[in-house]
């Protein structure tokens, strides 16, 4: 059975970090692209960042770059994402997502709050 469990999600003032993980299990997650999309009330749901399962390249939305960081640890089988310098913009339901063989597995979501 597939499942993606995100936690870390909570209440931040603005300018303060969070980190969100994201344990995989009933897969190979060392053979699939992690990513992490969030979704604010009214709006689509967006790529924040993304990284391969080799060699772990990263690719993040122009909002987020020099602030948040993707991460993986494949002994863990977990993702990681390191939020700094957030803003009231970065309030969302951030969503893990892992993609590959042809396959595509969601989340249930972590909510994020940045407010003072």
């Amino acid at each position: 059975q597939v499942q993606l469990v995100e936690s870390g999600g909570g209440l931040v003032q603005p300018g303060g970090s969070l980190r969100l993980s994201c344990a995989a299990s009933g897969f190979t997650f060392s053979s699939y692209t992690m990513s992490w999309y969030r979704q604010a009330p009214g709006k689509e749901r967006e790529l924040v960042a993304s990284i391969t399962s080799a060699a772990g390249s990263t690719n993040y939305a122009d909002s987020v770059k020099g602030r948040f960081t993707i991460s993986r640890d494949n002994a863990k089988k977990t993702v990681y994402l390191q939020m700094n310098l957030v803003s009231p913009d970065d309030t969302a339901v951030y969503y893990c997502n892992a993609r590959g063989r042809g396959m595509r597995y969601w989340g249930q979501g972590t909510q994020v709050t940045v407010s003072s």
